[in-house]
């Protein structure tokens, strides 16, 4: 059993170390004026967001009663970003654009905490 946990547990830390990689090249490689258009801090909550579901993924595979998470609410969040992405193409102003941009951050962080909230909750003992 432990060493089931503690292979578990690898695998876990090397998926972070892969996304913590890719969020440092996409850091290291844009351009300063890029961090000031809403898309690049989509690119990052985005990568946030896998992050979670990646310890999701993992938290689960030894759990009787998963958490799920708000499958809607990530639908939604890649929604938003499709559209600011293509607003261009889609002749919207950049207004509606940046507000786009905010509704994906918005959903990615809160099917986020949601998720996070589920894993303390199951961590912490009832009273």
């Amino acid at each position: 059993m432990a060493d089931s946990r503690s292979y578990s547990r690898r695998w876990t830390v090397i998926a972070s170390a892969l996304l913590c990689c890719g969020l440092g090249v996409v850091v290291l490689y844009t351009k300063r004026s890029a961090f000031f258009s809403p898309f690049a801090v989509v690119v990052v909550a985005a990568i946030g967001l896998a992050a979670v579901l990646l310890q999701l993924r993992f938290y689960n595979r030894g759990q009787s009663n998963p958490v799920h998470a708000p499958i809607w609410l990530n639908v939604l969040g890649v929604g938003f970003a499709l559209i600011a992405f293509f607003a261009d193409f889609l002749g919207l102003r950049w207004q509606m654009a940046e507000m786009m941009a905010l509704g994906a951050i918005g959903s990615f962080a809160i099917s986020s905490t949601m998720i996070l909230h589920a894993f303390r909750k199951r961590r912490m003992p009832s009273k």
